[in-house]
């Protein structure tokens, strides 16, 4: 919260909050990742659970349990926060902060305030995907740098304001980048992702969902 009371003092009160808000954020990702390199060093890191090495046994099909446990707890966590964003005040604010703060102030909110609990709920879901992804491979400081093209790609290509969208968007990349790395091999996938990408955003900019 140390890093979105910078933030609020030195852009958004200012009104300037676009670009050179992203440029902030992106200064903090480099910041982190050099205190995690100096504390932790560049080994990669995993974890030890009975749920790492084991497999769920459904007959002719073996799933393992590295997967699934990440799996639902994303699934959960999209649940969770489709409902809250659609079904509670605070998460509709959250939606509309983006569109019309003038307006949002005439119900009664103040835009600040919202921007901190979609701060504060930004990190608690980034740190739960963090110790998903620990489960699934071993993780070293700079690890976020071969998602965040990733998650921008997703995120554009569901569209930015329907959650069913991004998830479809997340499925739509990952099989592309499984086939393509299979027959092509794994230096193409991204390259093959993003093409989809750039198709979405010349034939429909708002997404997959979006409106």
């Amino acid at each position: 919260m140390l890093a979105y009371q910078v933030y609020y003092v030195a852009f958004e009160r200012r009104d300037d909050q676009s670009l050179r808000g992203l440029s902030f954020f992106f200064g903090i990702l480099f910041i982190a990742e050099v205190g995690l390199v100096l504390v932790f060093g560049v080994d990669y890191r995993s974890v030890q659970a009975w749920y790492v090495s084991g497999n769920l046994d459904l007959g002719v099909i073996e799933l393992p349990w590295r997967l699934l446990v990440p799996f639902l707890i994303g699934m959960l966590m999209v649940v969770g926060l489709q409902i809250f964003l659609s079904r509670t005040f605070i998460g509709r604010a959250i939606q509309a902060v983006a569109q019309d703060q003038q307006a949002l102030r005439l119900m009664a909110a103040n835009p600040a305030k919202i921007k901190r609990i979609a701060f504060g709920l930004s990190f608690a879901t980034a740190a739960l995907a963090g110790a998903a992804m620990i489960i699934i491979q071993p993780v070293e400081p700079s690890i976020g740098r071969d998602y965040i093209g990733r998650i921008f790609a997703i995120c554009v290509l569901g569209g930015m304001t329907s959650f069913p969208g991004m998830l479809a968007g997340a499925m739509l990349i990952g099989i592309v980048e499984s086939i393509t790395a299979t027959f092509y091999g794994p230096s193409w996938a991204p390259a093959v992702a993003f093409g989809v990408l750039l198709l979405t955003l010349a034939f429909r900019p708002a997404g997959l969902l979006g409106r």
